[in-house]
């Protein structure tokens, strides 16, 4: 993957609240913070339509935002964004796995867990079909 969207942003101080929306929706996206209020995703249908419904929500709340196409002009860059992006999702699957071996994990929020991270799963961590495995198994009724 070699293509990005930006989206850069500006929103008025107060209400506060209006601020911690944005920042909510950029995480729960999986965008990460690149400088400021420069956030990043891969460049897929998906994530366009995500960021360009979110830039509106940020127009209406009387801010500014900017939604760019970009690519990374080294690969090490690339690879190194894609790096943080499958680290972050690794670093929630293993998370996951933590808390199922707990003896009375809470399955239904670890499944929702799980279906959160999935979405955020850029580059389809090898560590998602364990995760999914481990949920089944739990639920079976399988230590």
């Amino acid at each position: 993957m070699n293509q990005w969207l930006l989206l850069v942003y500006k929103i008025p101080r107060e209400p506060t609240a209006h601020r911690v929306s944005v920042w909510r929706k950029l995480k729960q996206l999986g965008a990460m913070l690149l400088h400021d209020s420069v956030w990043v995703l891969p460049a897929t249908p998906q994530t366009r339509e995500q960021f360009q419904w979110l830039a509106a929500e940020i127009t209406e709340l009387g801010g500014e935002a900017t939604l760019l196409e970009a690519a990374m002009t080294t690969e090490k860059q690339c690879a190194d964004l894609v790096k943080s992006f499958a680290a972050r999702t690794d670093e929630a699957y293993q998370d996951i796995l933590v808390q199922l071996r707990k003896k009375n994990a809470d399955l239904a929020a670890l499944s929702r867990r799980y279906q959160q991270v999935l979405v955020q799963d850029f580059f389809r961590s090898k560590l998602s079909a364990k995760v999914r495995q481990a949920l089944l198994a739990k639920g079976e009724g399988k230590p």
